[in-house]
């Protein structure tokens, strides 16, 4: 048997049920949709698409239901580079999303479904986990789950790199996604933590918080002895706030960066791709004979990674504007980057 892919998601894979509203409705208050339709969705196979499409080897691990949505999605990936061996099948309704999305491309999301949520993991996928390169784990996972790859990873003889996402607030997680005393655990050990306003403020209680919550997490963790990740401005952690930019602590410095100006169409996928991106850029290593984890600078993965945010932007849906490498590269090139 071959190994896994250099890189495993951990995360759902998704329909997304989209309407296109007149306007995001205030408590208590309506819209009128003037399109409905479907797309495929997901955080963890957004990540994994928008890796695929830069060129990456990506493995996903997720659990859908014995329906139409989990068909569909399953139907999907096949038609993706992603490897989806390790996309189980259950019994129970497929997590799948409703999104309400405005002529200014802001979005509302309810999710709903059972199948990501009783994801467990195998002996096989805690192997396959513990031999890839770079794992990334959504902070949608169960508990449980989150859990387990903490374990994994710092029980491996060779740690993957480890990116967590902290999506969502901490109240809409309890019960269905990982959980506060998990999430510090991987506030204190991912080479990679990424949180956007909605869960910042939830989690750490603001954008400032925030700041020196992480900064504080990394300063601790100095001379610990975790290669590589004490190392060249290791840890890192990404505070974003949408078309506002985004706030880069490295090694407890902090760093604000200017997101870039697209005409969006659809904010959906967003944070997902600028996730994928930066793991590209960041944790990922060269796909060759070259050193494992080779790492580019902050400002560099940060600008790559809010390029194919804003490209993706451009199109309608999570993943359909998703960019291959050289659209990105073209990108940057046009604005002198």
């Amino acid at each position: 048997m071959t190994g896994p892919p250099p890189v495993l998601a951990v995360g759902a894979a998704a329909i997304d049920e989209w309407y296109a509203v007149s306007n995001l409705p205030e408590p208590d208050g309506g819209a009128f949709a003037s399109e409905v339709t479907s797309a495929f969705g997901g955080v963890g196979a957004n990540v994994s698409v928008a890796l695929d499409r830069l060129g990456r080897d990506v493995g996903l691990v997720s659990r859908v239901g014995d329906d139409e949505y989990g068909e569909r999605a399953r139907e999907y990936l096949a038609d993706t580079g992603v490897d989806a061996s390790r996309v189980s099948v259950g019994d129970d309704p497929s997590t799948r999303s409703v999104i309400l999305s405005d002529p200014a491309g802001e979005r509302a999301i309810v999710t709903a479904g059972e199948s990501f949520r009783r994801l467990q993991l195998d002996e096989a996928d805690r192997e396959a986990l513990a031999a890839t390169e770079t794992v990334f784990v959504t902070g949608y996972a169960p508990d449980a789950v989150s859990r387990t790859v903490l374990d994994v990873v710092e029980s491996a003889a060779d740690p993957p790199a480890l990116a967590f996402d902290l999506s969502g607030s901490v109240e809409e997680l309890v019960g269905r996604g990982t959980e506060p005393e998990t999430i510090h655990r991987y506030l204190h050990t991912a080479d990679l933590f990424v949180a956007d306003d909605v869960a910042a403020a939830a989690y750490f209680g603001g954008a400032e918080a925030a700041r020196e919550h992480v900064a504080a997490a990394q300063r601790a963790r100095e001379g610990d002895g975790r290669s590589p990740s004490t190392r060249d401005g290791w840890p890192r952690a990404v505070l974003t706030h949408g078309a506002d930019g985004m706030t880069v602590v490295a090694a407890g410095a902090v760093t604000e960066f200017d997101a870039f100006d697209v005409d969006v169409v659809d904010a959906t996928g967003a944070g997902d791709s600028f996730v994928a991106g930066l793991i590209d850029r960041w944790i990922a290593g060269d796909g060759g004979d070259g050193p494992r984890r080779e790492r580019v600078g902050v400002a560099d993965g940060v600008r790559f990674a809010a390029a194919v945010a804003a490209i993706n932007c451009t199109s309608r849906f999570a993943q359909t504007g998703l960019p291959a490498r050289g659209e990105v590269e073209a990108f940057l090139a046009e604005r002198g980057l």
